[in-house]
């Protein structure tokens, strides 16, 4: 309860967001990584804030199988998880908590290891989530696990977008790499957008972009699109052990004016699909069959 009062507090302090643009519906994003340690939930979390305090409507979706990161790194405890609503009688009002910053969660706790389980009333209560995620999302930020296995895939390839997080170090782009192989492989998706995370500088970042981008297209014939670049800076380390995520705790930092063009990009980068939410839970369903 102290740590969510003092965030909540860095939230009050915050600049007042944005008039929210209007959307067609909300925006799907997988944000994946080839391996873990890349700091793909820190920029899951703190993307969403910023996304929020522009006007958006953010729901992240906690899909790292029972690591549930997002929680921690936002100093909050969910009073529910998937599990209650596909099992127990809980509402997806009660399941969707809310958590500083404007941001809502869904933690996926063991429920995303029943998806491959369900029976035909939980696979219902699953569609149900549609109505929620038309009427009150912009965006929902899936934060999957890393690697190649089947859940990973599975949320990977509902999802309407991809954003592949990378650092520079040659075992982040191998691990990278197998990831693309796969999605291009099996025609899971045929683009994705690359976050280069913890370089040194922004030659380092852009090298290590190039580098994927040539092999990618090359190979697999796979769009691999350069979003952005977040420099190594010891705020971010701070924030995740102090659970006060960056851009709330340091909003003038170089990683918080990363995220504030990320989020730009985002907004303004693609057009978005009144059917993405509806594509999102159907294929679920179809892929956890």
């Amino acid at each position: 309860m102290d740590q969510a009062y003092k965030l909540r507090t860095l939230v009050d302090s915050a600049q007042p967001p944005q008039p929210r643009q209007r959307m067609t519906g909300p925006r799907v994003i997988a944000v994946t990584s080839g391996k873990g340690g890349v700091g793909k939930t820190s920029l899951v979390v703190n993307l969403g804030l910023t996304l929020a305090r522009k006007g958006q409507r953010v729901l992240l979706f906690d899909a790292d199988l029972g690591l549930a990161n997002i929680e921690v790194m936002l100093g909050v405890t969910p009073p529910y998880t998937l599990y209650e609503f596909l099992y127990g009688d809980k509402s997806m009002e009660e399941v969707v908590y809310s958590a500083p910053g404007g941001l809502q969660v869904i933690s996926g706790g063991s429920g995303i290891h029943e998806l491959a389980h369900l029976d035909s009333t939980q696979r219902q209560r699953i569609l149900e989530l549609l109505p929620f995620l038309r009427a009150r999302t912009d965006f929902v930020l899936v934060d999957t696990g890393a690697g190649i296995s089947k859940n990973v895939l599975g949320f990977v390839s509902a999802a309407e977008e991809v954003v592949l997080v990378i650092t520079p170090e040659p075992t982040s782009l191998t691990d990278a790499y197998s990831l693309i192989k796969v999605l291009a492989k099996f025609k899971v998706h045929s683009e994705a957008r690359l976050v280069v995370n913890r370089a040194r500088d922004e030659q380092e970042a852009r090298q290590a972009a190039t580098k994927l981008q040539v092999v990618c297209n090359r190979f697999l014939d796979f769009n691999l699109s350069y979003l952005g670049t977040i420099l190594e800076d010891e705020v971010v380390g701070q924030g995740v052990k102090e659970q006060q995520p960056f851009v709330l705790s340091k909003p003038s930092s170089s990683v918080s004016r990363s995220l504030n063009l990320l989020a730009d990009c985002l907004i303004e980068g693609k057009d978005c699909s009144p059917q993405a939410a509806d594509m999102f839970i159907n294929r679920l369903l179809r892929l956890f069959r």
